[in-house]
């Protein structure tokens, strides 16, 4: 059952209408209104809806008691009404339609003559809106004329009804509500009500407030005093759509008395959930009482059944809807002058005019309820008062309720006052919020008005003009400054005129912005004046690095040819190196050097060509690539940009970086770079371009041939000592606070950190442990001294904090503690909840003079830590056979000493290989047996040519240290040697070292790595080391002749010639004289 929505307006309409025809009657003269509301409905609903019209009539008595009749007549025709007979009646019944019945009452209930305007009955306002509710009423009685009909009133005493349960809102006495019913049982009970002139029912309201149904199953679903409500008029209501139309029934109802449900006599059936809109206040003027209907005529012989209960309502025990017993309730008798209820009245009257002030539907209404009311003074009817306040709020259903169910007019008027004012507070907020939100849009509309008055006064006496001319301006300032090509400048000029032709807010003139932002920062044509000064250059590479000699002469080639040529264009440098030697820092230094802007942006990882080539602006929030933001950041055209990490760069789905570099590093073509955003030649070829990498082999071969490669190997011992003691020591001396202080790191702890704890190529490892020497240092001085002598500054208390001082909510964690904590902590931690903040910066504290702080070997490990390396090398003894050592060359750019162990066991003649080595190294011990295998005659390992060898032996052959990663071809000679002492069980001496790649036919070829292995050899006391010679340039030049002091260097190109001076003073070299030349 919902609320008729669609009516109200002209119900409205015609209540304005008839109320402002007939005011001033309704204050003089007490006459009921010639026309019923009912009538007043249907035909202001004429227009909308067709409906059949019904009168009652005075009857005369019939035989047919139970069978009660009535007859039609015409609307005007009041006083020639007549009896029909009962075909008439028939034929009126059937002419009339089963879904369009209404009740009229006729204007023979008044008197000749008297006019009376009374609003006519019409839809209420929303359950949660008051708005839009009408004035009441209440019926008048008055004594009909000789030329009207007799009126029969409202029955007193009515004591089955038709139960008709209502939600969300309790109706109140004397205030219409229509509602719509859905289930045909009720919609039919309801016709044949109206027919029988009996529209009479109670409407109780549900207590669950989610569902709505139009029958009464459980007495205790609604609650049990409710409202004697007449059916003033009623009008077919099709709700649904297409062909799920649901056939309903509105109807508008007038409560005349409150009743209480004493019990449910039918329950009828469970009828379906109905939806209902939401539920309206109600309207509040009263429909006319109509006439019993006379009962209609039997045809004879025809014997009357008489049904249970009273005749009036026992035609609806044939029908499927609820019917309850109820009782009357009375209000209790009261004083109208007692102080307290003329005192509540008057609080009412002050709230009403409070909320009409704020609320203009509202203040309708009230005028309305005070044209319509029938006594003079509101004073005189308090109890109509309180149902006014309490139909016309949008309080909760409960507090509605109760109002319905006091019978004590104190009662009443308190719980209606308590209503009242709380749609009071709502409406004060409603109209609190309605003046912030004007006072803020007044207040920016007014400061829009007045600065669009201040930029047309200033533009008129020309101190500014508008945004988009100023910024116009700004862009040809800036590109009178710059040296654009032709090209440039062209493409300058159409955007800067299609940005004129824009309007500010189009989405095209920002994207034509930003691009000419762009376009102007580019620094065409300017470029910071270069330092070819060899001996400026030299001075800066000696001051940042120590070493590095072959890195810096190449340099300062590089700067003598620009020197000459007043340019280095076509010059892409590539530093390649184990990591922590400094090839950032070289590149740092030759832009020191040359006096250029440095910029620096890594590619490890990178697989979006857009940061190299830029976005197309197309996109949102597209930008340019990193070298052309480099420009920008720089602000010159010849800076020097370090690409680091090229050799880690990715491929991803959004292509291929390494070969977007092609174009950007090659010096033939970047003269005329093209980035996707400014679509516009960039000449990069004023651009030094430095790359790092630590591995060449990842770099694509197209990349790596546009670069001109300097390979920085690392350092040795005395380079990292002098490092540690120039840079490294005083450099962390100083971050940790200890700048002044009496803290020396000894020479010989330096030695013994690099020989046991830092043995990598770079100095980034040594960098770290000297940090936590000196943190550790700083450290024990701060726990030997204590507090008293570094205290902490002070610092405002919780309880006294400075005035002035700032604060900010605390972000700091609670302690990990039970969390069974008392009420005091819980107290404390809240009233700590801000932290006060400060811009004052804390100044250091100084070391007394009299600490002193010495770290040599014999403490240092307090400092570090155990060695991470404990000896250089496994063998310190001979060996047995079949132990050779080797040299190696490890990822982290340090060489190492690895003895070959290798031993034969009975078997099949297969070979193992263990200890992590990769397939090179296998190759290599492949290709070495295989070596042994062929010249196993000469070397005296069979008797004779023929003879098979390792038919029932396995070899095994392992590299200690297995969990570290070995590959290469280097240990080569080291596997044959290992080979030929396990055969001919001799023994090789441990001071001597060999690295070298081997062929199937005997060759020793180069290898890499030589000044890392050399150092690691020297590191380990090698005397004698076999090299290819090959290499022999690479040794004598790069290694430092302090690594070379004290070893012997052999230089072969045969694996028999490794095996004369491995095997030297041997018995069996003796014999391989003869039989294993050289």
């Amino acid at each position: 059952m919902v609320f008729a929505h669609s009516s109200r307006a002209s119900i409205a309409s015609c209540v304005r209408q008839l109320t402002s025809r007939h005011a001033t009657i309704l204050h003089t003269t007490p006459l009921r209104p010639p026309h019923s509301p009912g009538s007043l409905i249907a035909k202001a609903l004429a227009s909308q809806r067709s409906f059949n019209s019904s009168r009652l009539v005075s009857a005369k008595s019939s035989p047919l008691l139970y069978h009660p009749r009535w007859s039609n007549s015409k609307a005007n025709d009041l006083t020639d009404l007549a009896e029909p007979e009962g075909e008439e009646a028939t034929e009126s019944g059937s002419e009339r339609s089963s879904d369009q019945v209404r009740l009229e009452s006729s204007e023979d209930e008044n008197q000749g003559g008297a006019s009376v305007g009374s609003p006519p009955p019409s839809s209420s306002s929303s359950g949660d809106n008051s708005d839009g509710s009408d004035s009441p009423s209440p019926p008048s009685q008055r004594t009909p004329t000789p030329s009207s009909i007799a009126k029969q009133s409202v029955p007193e005493v009515y004591p089955q009804v038709l139960a008709l349960p209502i939600a969300r809102r309790p109706l109140f006495p004397g205030f219409y509500k229509a509602v719509v019913v859905r289930n045909p049982a009720v919609v039919a009970a309801i016709k044949e009500m109206m027919k029988r002139g009996q529209p009479y029912l109670g409407a109780f309201l549900l207590k669950d407030e989610n569902t709505d149904s139009d029958v009464i199953t459980d007495i205790n679903s609604v609650h049990p005093v409710g409202v004697f409500a007449q059916i003033t008029s009623v009008f077919a209501a099709n709700t649904g759509s297409g062909n799920d139309k649901e056939e309903g029934l509105t109807a508008v109802l007038y409560p005349h008395r409150r009743i209480k449900m004493t019990e449910l006599l039918k329950a009828g059936e469970l009828p379906p959930v109905a939806n209902i809109a939401p539920e309206d206040a109600q309207t509040v003027t009263p429909p006319d009482t109509p006439l019993p209907s006379p009962a209609p005529e039997s045809s004879e012989g025809e014997v009357a059944k008489v049904p249970p209960g009273p005749v009036q309502t026992s035609f609806l025990h044939k029908h499927a809807i609820s019917i309850v017993q109820v009782e009357n309730l009375v209000t209790q008798p009261y004083n109208k002058d007692d102080q307290y209820i003329r005192a509540f009245m008057s609080e009412i009257v002050t709230v009403f005019k409070d909320i009409a002030q704020l609320n203009p539907l509202f203040r309708d209404q009230i005028t309305n309820f005070s044209i319509n009311q029938v006594a003079s003074n509101v004073f005189d009817e308090p109890d109509k008062l309180a149902d006014f306040a309490a139909a016309v709020s949008s309080g909760e259903v409960r507090e509605l309720q109760d109002v319905l169910e006091s019978l004590t007019v104190e009662d009443r008027l308190r719980k209606a006052l308590l209503v009242l004012k709380k749609e009071l507070i709502n409406a004060q907020l409603q109209s609190k919020l309605s003046r912030d939100v004007d006072s803020k849009i007044a207040k920016r509309q007014r400061e829009y008005y007045l600065m669009e008055q201040l930029k047309g006064i200033k533009k008129e006496l020309g101190m500014e003009s508008d945004g988009k001319d100023k910024l116009i301006e700004k862009f040809k300032e800036r590109a009178a400054a710059l040296k654009m090509p032709e090209g440039v400048r062209k493409v300058f000029d159409e955007e800067l005129n299609k940005l004129m032709g824009l309007e500010p807010a189009a989405s095209e003139a920002n994207v034509t912005r930003n691009y000419l932002e762009w376009l102007t920062q580019i620094p065409w044509g300017q470029h910071s004046p270069e330092n070819y000064s060899i001996m400026h250059a030299q001075k800066v590479l000696d001051e940042d690095h120590y070493g590095l000699k072959d890195i810096k002469d190449r340099i300062l080639e590089f700067l003598a040819v620009g020197k000459l040529r007043g340019t280095v264009e076509g010059k892409i440098i590539c530093l390649v190196g184990p990591p922590g030697v400094g090839k950032t820092s070289i590149g740092k230094s030759i832009a020191r050097a040359l006096n250029r802007q440095f910029f620096r942006f890594s590619v490890g990882g990178l697989t979006d060509v857009a940061e190299i080539k830029g976005h197309r602006r197309t996109y949102v929030g597209a930008l340019p690539g990193k070298i052309i933001q480099a420009l920008k950041r720089v602000g010159t055209e010849n800076p020097l940009v370090l690409i680091d990490e090229v050799d880690k760069i990715g491929r991803g789905i959004n292509g291929d970086p390494a070969s977007a570099l092609l174009e950007m590093l090659d010096p033939e073509q970047n003269n005329g770079f093209l980035d996707h955003y400014m679509d516009v030649p960039v000449d990069l070829s004023r651009v030094l371009f430095v790359c790092t990498a630590n591995n060449l082999d990842t770099i694509p071969a197209p990349l790596l041939d546009r670069m001109e490669v300097l390979e920085v190997s690392g350092y040795v011992s005395e380079e990292k000592s002098v490092i540690a003691e120039k840079y490294l020591g005083p450099q962390a001396r100083e971050a940790s606070g200890l700048k002044d202080a009496d803290i020396l790191l000894d020479s010989s702890a330096v030695d013994a950190l690099i020989k046991y704890y830092c043995r990598e190529s770079g100095v980034r490892n040594l960098k770290k442990h000297i940090d936590k020497i000196y943190r550790k240092a700083a450290l024990k001085l701060i726990l030997d001294l204590g507090e008293d002598v570094f205290p902490e500054p002070a610092r405002p208390t919780p309880e006294a904090p400075d005035a002035d001082a700032e604060t900010v909510e605390s972000q700091e964690p609670r302690p990990n503690e039970p969390s069974e904590t008392s009420s005091t902590e819980s107290s404390t931690q809240e009233s700590t909840e801000r932290k006060a903040v400060t811009t004052q910066e804390r100044q250091p504290l100084q070391v007394p003079d009299h600490i002193h702080v010495r770290i040599t070997p014999e403490n240092l490990k307090d400092y570090v830590g155990p060695p991470v390396y404990h000896k250089d090398r496994m063998y310190v003894l001979p060996p047995p056979p079949g132990v050779s050592t080797g040299l190696g060359y490890l990822g982290n750019g340090s060489g190492a000493v690895m003895p070959v162990e290798a031993t034969s066991m009975p078997g099949k003649g297969g070979l193992q290989l263990t200890g992590k080595l990769g397939e090179v190294i296998r190759e290599s011990a492949q290709i070495g047996l295989s070596w042994v295998k062929a010249h196993a005659y000469e070397l005296g390992i069979t008797k004779t040519a023929d003879e098979q060898f390792l038919t029932d032996r396995d070899i095994h052959v392992h590299m200690p240290e297995g969990s570290i990663g070995k590959e290469g071809p280097s240990a080569g000679t080291a596997i044959l040697s290992a080979f030929v002492s396990l055969f001919t069980k001799t023994k090789i001496n441990p001071d001597i070292a060999m690295t070298g790649e081997i062929s199937l036919v005997g060759q020793v070829l180069p290898v890499g790595g030589l000044k890392e292995k050399i150092l690691a050899a020297h590191r380990a006391g090698i005397k004698t080391i076999v090299a290819p010679a090959a290499n022999r340039a690479d040794i004598e030049e790069n290694v430092p002749e302090s690594v070379k002091t004290g070893i012997r260097f052999v230089y072969v190109e045969d694996v028999r010639e490794v095996l004369h001076e491995v095997f030297s003073g041997e018995a069996v070299a003796e014999r391989w004289k003869d039989t294993l030349s050289i």
